[in-house]
């Protein structure tokens, strides 16, 4: 790590830019690369085996443009590569390189939320069924109870602008109402996909005012500022030159349009190949 580096920021898709968001928010200082995987997304209705692949080369590519630490931003492919990747590719082929997720740093601190002991998790398809959300909560929490709902309308509204409108309240109702008919006694819910704070407020009119709704981000931005801390030397290796820039395997024209729905501010991507 002897040359400086921007700080990965991986997606299969467009949420991510809200992970982003708040890590920029937190720490400006650093330079970021962004990378969504438009071209093949949606990671959450695909297997395990299809997730790493993709993923990995999502990585790899990120690498191979300076970034040594690189966090996935995408709780799919959190769920279904990043223990892989972590365990048998970075050992081998990329010592000197770090892949963080998002579930670990979520998990690790949600059960300061709940009193009843009874959480909630809306998330894809993927998210819900590879259960990584139970099994790390277990660890950190074991007397938690969790209880998961996929969401497989939430992301395509989201994406085609459909957040805020009337049609979007049915779907989020739906879900809602199926989460806590599975357990009543929920009283924290984790949005589990980085598409949802686009819809906290919906999902907030239709659950229980008492519940606590979480949102990754800032979760995910505090988790890396201590990470940043307690590891000097990858620290050190990051510029700091307040820049990012933004990449997509689909059309840069298409991708610039849709980030305006997740970010405040206009940008410019670049379409990229690998």
């Amino acid at each position: 790590m002897s040359s400086k580096s921007a700080i990965g920021i991986f997606d299969s898709g467009y949420g991510g830019l809200t992970i982003l968001s708040e890590i920029r928010a937190l720490m400006p200082e650093y330079d970021y690369i962004y990378l969504g995987d438009n071209a093949r997304t949606p990671y959450g209705t695909r297997s395990f085996d299809i997730v790493y692949r993709y993923t990995l080369e999502s990585v790899r590519q990120l690498f191979s443009m300076g970034c040594n630490l690189v966090i996935l931003a995408c709780n799919t492919a959190s769920a279904k590569a990043l223990r892989n990747i972590q365990q048998n590719y970075l050992p081998k082929y990329a010592p000197d390189k770090r892949v963080l997720g998002v579930i670990r740093p979520t998990t690790e601190i949600v059960g300061k939320y709940s009193k009843s002991r009874h959480i909630g998790l809306f998330g894809t398809e993927g998210t819900i069924d590879s259960m990584s959300y139970n099994i790390e909560i277990s660890k950190f929490h074991p007397d938690i109870k969790v209880t998961g709902q996929s969401c497989p309308m939430w992301v395509p509204l989201i994406e085609n602008g459909e957040s805020a409108s009337d049609g979007a309240d049915f779907f989020v109702k739906q879900y809602c109402d199926s989460l806590m008919a599975k357990d009543p006694l929920i009283d924290t819910v984790i949005l589990a996909c980085t598409h949802y704070p686009l819809l906290k407020d919906k999902i907030a009119k239709y659950l229980p005012a008492s519940i606590n709704i979480i949102s990754q981000g800032p979760i995910v931005a505090a988790s890396l500022k201590d990470y940043l801390s307690r590891h000097k030397e990858m620290e050190q290796s990051i510029s700091r030159g307040g820049n990012c820039s933004f990449h997509t395997t689909e059309q840069s024209a298409k991708f610039t349009k849709n980030a305006s729905i997740f970010l405040d501010a206009s940008i410019s991507a670049e379409t990229i190949n690998y």
